[in-house]
């Protein structure tokens, strides 16, 4: 007998954002899902487990229902409800066929007071959940609806009784009173499924200082149940979308699609094999006949950074060549390649008479900015990870933690070698300090430009300024670390060169679509320059008479083609490198990606996996090894990208 078909909080959500997807949902062996269930990395990103379990230390004498089957949960439930008072963690509440796994439930006599925790940041010195003109902002929206939907199923199991409606979610404006918070909660594998392992030491010293914040929000509700839900660009009643997606959901039809500019974002798309089918283009093949040769000459949802895409697909302008100049604007300035120009030449292709040979360069404007460039150049990138409940005593939840660089130096002569590098993860050692120190180090010793790749580093920069100023008892050489790290940020003397910003400027590729994505100009950049395939298709890096290598100590070649003779593009490779960092194998039907997403990269992944995972010796070595090479690559790939850049402009 087949598990009856509930629409559950996890699928309302779903069909929130498009409810054709609750057609695609659980069926992974038909249908490619990028996000996956139960996916480890994505638990290991949003760090929601971990603040789950500490939520629950809130409630002592809280029964949880661990039962998976949706009758038992609900039979328990229901028995444990005959209690005048009780808590309950995932308590099972039905109402037709909708059926919510409430987080926290507490019972005092006939009320009720529902409880959702969410890994979310907030801050109570500064709580932002309505807009300037009265509304629930975007970012609070999707909360408060999936909220409203689980009062609205519990109400209507429980009628007579008063239902009270909060979210509980970690507090930026509260710091962590104890070391190793975070390390309390150990995330662990159970078979298919993973769960958080308590330790403890938690009975006998407790978790310190309440980082949680309990936030009422009936008035919200109240407004979602009075205005109605977010969904398809309309407001309608939640109780009848609900209804409606049940019915679909349990019938197993498909909901008509309703195409808009979010479908660019689909997890339901780009499958790794033809075993797998996209509902993506299902839907696109539906809506508008879309077949593959359509899809290969572009849609709108191509267009970089254009924020017009809705208005363009309600018109039924969703090719890309049906985009006109006059759609996109004029923002020039003439400090360079403009957004409109970037997407103009997506849509109708570079000018003949300034087109490079595949691409465009703006040679007086590289130029102009490599004459101001010193020698030796020094490229950098950090590696970082923010996560829900700090590692650290006296940080907040979400505070930055810098634990690696990685440094290449180009020397005038066109020498490149791996400078230096840093990784500091020792369990529960605060490394921003020592970060700074050793950065420092490395780049303290002459006055040749720096570079980065967009703003980060210099984001991550000024919070270890701010945490060195905050610190009750800073380290002696404080003075000079903040001095030094001044100098280096926004308008420092020696302020960090952003490349970024001048490939947004200065270089179009169509390989890009529009993106200056380090991911996305490296290959561009290898197809584009004949000067860097040649130097690349060599054994050189990591070879004593080549580019001198931390990491790679056999010569590695980094112009690889495929069996066509096309490139393998670099980010590609780069992932084989990921999933050994984590210690995870890319299984059948399961997207790599998956590897590199969570918490922005696969860095900040394995560092966490490094601070609360039971590891052996040897799957730590590996994990570390892993992580030097992955960011030594990142800067090798600033590296190729300055070398091209100058190559073209001789």
């Amino acid at each position: 007998m087949s598990n009856p078909r509930y629409l559950t909080k996890s699928r309302f959500k779903l069909a929130v954002e498009c409810p054709t997807k609750l057609y695609y949902t659980g069926k992974n062996s038909v249908y490619w899902n990028r996000m996956g269930e139960d996916s480890f990395m994505a638990m290991l990103a949003e760090g929601g487990y971990q603040v789950g379990e500490l939520a629950k230390y809130k409630y002592p004498g809280g029964i949880e229902i661990e039962t998976l089957n949706s009758a038992a949960a609900e039979a328990q439930t229901t028995a444990l409800l005959q209690q005048e008072d009780v808590v309950l963690f995932e308590p099972a509440i039905r109402y037709g066929d909708l059926l919510v796994r409430i987080d926290i439930l507490v019972k005092k006599g006939n009320s009720f007071s529902l409880i959702e925790v969410k890994a979310k940041s907030y801050n109570s010195h500064d709580p932002k959940i309505l807009g300037a003109r009265g509304g629930i902002v975007s970012g609070m929206r999707p909360y408060i609806e999936d909220v409203a939907f689980q009062a609205y199923v519990l109400r209507g199991a429980y009628p007579a009784a008063p239902v009270t409606t909060a979210l509980m979610m970690p507090d930026k404006a509260v710091a962590a009173s104890i070391d190793g918070l975070n390390q309390l909660f150990k995330l662990v594998r159970d078979g298919k499924r993973s769960k958080i392992v308590p330790s403890p030491s938690i009975k006998t010293h407790g978790v310190g200082q309440d980082i949680l914040a309990l936030v009422p929000v009936d008035e919200y509700v109240a407004m979602v149940m009075r205005d109605g839900v977010d969904c398809n660009g309309a407001k309608q009643p939640l109780a009848v979308l609900a209804q409606e997606w049940a019915a679909a959901y349990k019938a197993d039809s498909k909901i008509p699609p309703v195409p808009g500019a979010r479908c660019a974002s689909c997890e339901f798309n780009d499958p790794p094999s033809p075993e797998f089918k996209s509902g993506f283009k299902e839907c696109w093949n539906q809506a508008f006949g879309f077949t593959d040769v359509d899809f290969g000459k572009g849609t709108v949802l191509d267009l970089w950074n254009y924020r017009g895409k809705n208005k363009l697909i309600q018109d039924s302008r969703v090719r890309l060549q049906s985009v006109r100049r006059d759609d996109l604007g004029d923002d020039s300035d003439g400090s360079g390649l403009s957004n409109a120009e970037r997407q103009w030449m997506q849509v109708d292709g570079i000018p003949q008479a300034e087109d490079r040979g595949g691409y465009w360069l703006s040679d007086s404007l590289m130029r102009s900015e490599m004459a101001a460039w010193k020698f030796p150049y020094h490229l950098i990138d950090f590696e970082t990870s923010a996560v829900a409940l700090p590692f650290h005593q006296g940080m907040r939840p979400y505070e930055q933690v810098a634990f690696q660089f990685s440094h290449h130096v180009m020397h005038q002569d066109g020498r490149v070698e791996h400078a230096g590098e840093r990784l500091l993860s020792d369990l529960g050692h605060f490394p921003n300090f020592d970060f700074a120190r050793a950065l420092k180090a490395e780049l303290d010793k002459d006055e040749g430009t720096i570079f980065m790749w967009s703003h980060h580093e210099n984001t991550i920069i000024n919070r270890i300024i701010s945490q060195l100023e905050e610190n009750a008892n800073p380290p002696p050489d404080a003075p000079a670390i903040t001095s030094f790290l001044r100098a280096i940020t926004k308008g420092g003397e020696r302020a960090m060169y952003d490349l970024a910003n001048l490939s947004r400027q200065a270089f179009f590729h169509p390989d890009t679509k529009g993106s200056s994505s380090i991911k996305k100009v490296l290959p561009a950049m290898l197809n584009a320059s004949p000067w860097l395939h040649d130097r690349y298709a060599q054994p050189i890096y990591g070879s004593p008479t080549g580019i001198p290598s931390h990491n790679y100590k056999e010569p590695f070649t980094w112009w690889k083609a495929d069996d066509k003779g096309n490139l393998i593009e670099p980010y590609e490779r780069l992932r084989a490198y990921a999933a050994e960092m984590l210690g995870e194998e890319v299984q059948k039907g399961e997207d790599p990606d998956t590897l590199v997403i969570a918490e922005g990269g696969a860095a900040a992944t394995a560092y966490s996996r490094l601070q609360f995972e039971e590891l052996s010796a040897d799957a730590r070595k590996r994990i570390q090894e892993g992580l030097l090479r992955y960011c030594e690559l990142d800067t090798l790939a600033m590296v190729m990208i300055v070398e091209g850049w100058r190559e073209m402009v001789r």
